[in-house]
């Protein structure tokens, strides 16, 4: 098959259009050194704008696709991300968005630093960093299978340019660009699938598929009852520790604002659902062997792009590619600001140089956009396994992150040291299980073990012992330390005992000329890399919060 040109043109031009509208919004912050303007888009984003780009970051490429081909594998029944995704925004509107908002950090792992420290902020940064890049590879993928599919051309010059086109308008504009290109993109991806639909349904080669609701519905074993529980609660609960949705949720106008952003977005996610679902109820009732394509469906991870191809018109398929193409980089461009940002400001700034000015942060962010783009594309490009990695990434972000965002939300006598014994609990439970996606062997037989199948939901057991190990361990060296069992000397973390001056109450002891001693710039240099609204709850509202120097 020979290149399509027309619809080479045609999303040549569709990515001329998303280039524009970036670039276009990025004068919002040209000039300006502010990481709130640049990171968080000035904390001005409201209901409209935010809608959108709360929806669009969730509902991308591995969003569409991969609803697609569960359903086309085992059914509806299996496809859980729409509803898992769903009650995840809820459940953040409810518990997390409001508090975080009020609190005026700017990005999720400010309160990880602010109570377990710098250094073990940074070692959180890892999984949430990993989870990142690792989801921007894939959807940059399933892009470029997506390309040779429909246009026949090498998918390695395909997840390039997109890549390209996704850095440079974050790179310049921030948040501001990609919540603006958010609108354009979720547009297209809602009228891009839904024009496709009634074409591939009365299509000659496609049974209807009332007639085959049985397959595409899914049956249910109870014997993998615990597996599908196991990633229902992964989803619903693993989906709220990620920068994506924190700093959308920190770049509300308001707290209020923050909170309704989420519920809408979670309808926002199921009406989404709906073309992706009725695409892949489609694939199962077609016979590919009528079609152009004269074979069966071997690799599911194509089977929107081929609905797309090979049951609709060339005028429409394009289109609908279009479609794929918008939802990839509305989540690749949000991947690489979140990674980048916290890269600049939780590491460079609060680990490696604490005196570095705002401007010098935000070029910091702007290189690690690059690096990071550069990563993900490389994933990408060459290595197979892409999803299998992400979600292995995910995993680890449910079971090492969400027990700690839990308690530094609602658990006050958490901390440094239960902070570590958890995320080295998390890890060795959670990869002792394995991942059949990469060939990771189990090394721990989890209860009903079933010829190298887990079938008992492990994932969410090693949640559940990270935040146990996290709350006890925490108990154990508080009382530790505080019925002087073990010498002040020995807190070596300093989150205890032997704890620095709080901070508010040094800046009062220096300015009315009392003697500080050596800590006082360290602390207030850590201090200054909270914003302005942090300084004020950490200082004020909490005095015992010091942040590790």
């Amino acid at each position: 098959m020979a290149v399509n040109w027309g619809g080479l043109i045609g999303v040549i031009v569709f990515y001329l259009i998303i280039l524009g509208i970036g670039l276009y919004a990025s004068k919002k912050t040209k000039g300006s050194t502010s990481m709130d303007d640049v990171m968080l888009a000035g904390r001005s984003i409201g209901l409209f704008v935010g809608v959108f780009t709360m929806t669009a970051t969730w509902v991308g490429g591995g969003f569409i696709n991969g609803t697609a081909q569960s359903v086309y594998d085992s059914g509806l029944l299996w496809a859980q991300a729409p509803w898992g995704y769903s009650c995840s925004l809820i459940i953040g509107g409810l518990f997390f968005a409001k508090k975080m908002r009020e609190q005026g950090h700017v990005t999720l792992l400010d309160p990880f630093q602010i109570k377990f420290g710098n250094r073990m902020g940074g070692l959180l940064f890892l999984p949430a960093l990993s989870g990142e890049i690792f989801w921007s590879g894939a959807v940059l993928a399933a892009l470029g299978s997506t390309f040779s599919v429909i246009l026949d051309i090498d998918t390695k010059i395909a997840v390039i340019v997109s890549a390209c086109i996704a850095m440079s308008y974050t790179l310049f504009g921030g948040l501001y660009s990609v919540a603006y290109t958010d609108v354009v993109q979720l547009i297209c991806i809602f009228f891009g699938l839904w024009l496709a639909i009634p074409f591939a349904l009365t299509n000659e080669h496609v049974t209807s598929i009332s007639e085959t609701s049985s397959t595409w519905l899914g049956t249910w074993e109870n014997r993998y009852a615990g597996v599908w529980c196991d990633l229902g609660l992964q989803l619903v609960f693993g989906g709220l520790p990620w920068q994506v949705y924190f700093q959308r949720v920190l770049s509300a106008k308001t707290a209020r604002y923050s909170q309704v952003l989420s519920y809408a977005a979670a309808l926002g996610c199921m009406i989404m659902t709906i073309p992706s679902v009725l695409i892949g109820a489609i694939a199962t009732s077609t016979n590919w062997n009528e079609t152009d394509y004269k074979q069966g469906i071997t690799d599911s991870n194509i089977v929107l792009p081929l609905v797309l191809q090979y049951l609709t018109p060339q005028v429409v398929s394009i289109i609908g590619l279009g479609a794929v193409c918008a939802a990839v980089m509305s989540s690749a461009d949000s991947s690489l600001l979140s990674a980048s940002s916290m890269f600049a400001r939780n590491i460079y700034k609060l680990l490696i140089r604490q005196k570095a000015s705002e401007n010098e942060i935000i070029w910091v962010m702007r290189g690690s956009v690059i690096v990071s783009g550069a990563i993900a594309t490389t994933l990408a490009i060459t290595i197979n396994s892409i999803y299998g990695l992400f979600y292995l990434c995910s995993d680890f972000v449910y079971v090492v992150l969400f027990p700690q965002l839990l308690s530094v939300v609602y658990i006050d006598f958490t901390n440094t040291y239960g902070s570590l014994s958890a995320f080295i609990v998390g890890l060795i439970l959670r990869l002792g299980g394995g991942e059949p996606l990469l060939n990771l062997k189990p090394f721990i037989e989890y209860p009903f073990f079933d010829d190298g199948e887990q079938l008992f939901p492990f994932r969410t057991f090693s949640m559940l012992m990270a935040l146990t190990t996290l709350v006890l361990i925490s108990l154990l060296f508080h009382y530790l330390f505080t019925k002087e069992i073990l010498d002040k000397k020995w807190d070596v973390f300093k989150c205890v005992t032997n704890v620095p001056p709080p901070i508010v109450d040094t800046i009062k002891m220096k300015s009315i000329g009392v003697d500080t001693g050596d800590d006082f710039d360290t602390e207030v240099q850590d201090y200054d890399g909270l914003s302005k609204e942090s300084e004020v709850k950490a200082g004020l509202d909490n005095p015992g919060a010091v942040i590790e120097s």
